[in-house]
């Protein structure tokens, strides 16, 4: 079985270590645990590896575009890869969701995440798998887009690579055991 795993971030020069970039520290997460390096491909306008996962041969890739134009990436990976979308997971960061949480669902709506509007409107679904990264509120009245593209706090840097890790552990669950399975493991740690 192969599987798409997309990370969603911005170009990285600027937006390197940004909230809004989390989905892309978690798949260079996955590809360091296969020894792969993500490479430049031009049909998919992805940077991707392939990697192995429990039994599965996984593409995992972030799409080499701003976050609100992920969708034509995404989809061209899909189907270059022979994956339908209800098979596609994406990882995300969650202003919804406390610093550190990881939710996984099928579907659902995209809570103002431009780029997971631009995803189901190029897969023509929102029923793909979402592993969702809690990165937590802005605080006072910021506005919810500039707290996305700032850095992380001194003690959220600290505890970033566990979170990082842990999501990439809950791509790894959901592939090997499946979504319903990586939900009860990861939705009775919230």
């Amino acid at each position: 079985m192969a599987a798409v795993v997309v990370g969603l971030g911005n170009p990285v020069g600027e937006y390197g270590g940004t909230r809004h970039n989390v989905g892309q520290m978690v798949v260079d997460e996955l590809a360091d645990r296969g020894s792969a390096r993500l490479k430049a491909h031009a049909k998919t306008r992805t940077l991707q590896a392939t990697v192995r996962i429990g039994t599965a041969n996984a593409t995992v890739a972030v799409p080499m575009s701003y976050m609100n134009l992920s969708g034509g990436p995404t989809s061209s990976l899909a189907k270059y890869v022979s994956v339908p979308p209800e098979e596609v997971i994406v990882i995300h960061d969650d202003l919804d969701l406390p610093f550190g949480t990881i939710k996984l669902k099928r579907g659902g709506g995209s809570g103002g995440h431009n780029g997971l509007k631009d995803i189901t409107k190029a897969l023509g679904t929102p029923d793909y798998v979402r592993v969702r990264v809690g990165i937590g509120r802005p605080p006072g009245r910021m506005d919810p887009a500039t707290f996305v593209l700032r850095q992380f706090g001194a003690a959220e840097r600290k505890e970033l690579p566990f979170v990082v890790s842990d999501a990439a552990d809950a791509v790894e669950a959901l592939l090997t055991s499946g979504l319903e399975a990586a939900q009860q493991e990861y939705h009775s740690r919230a």
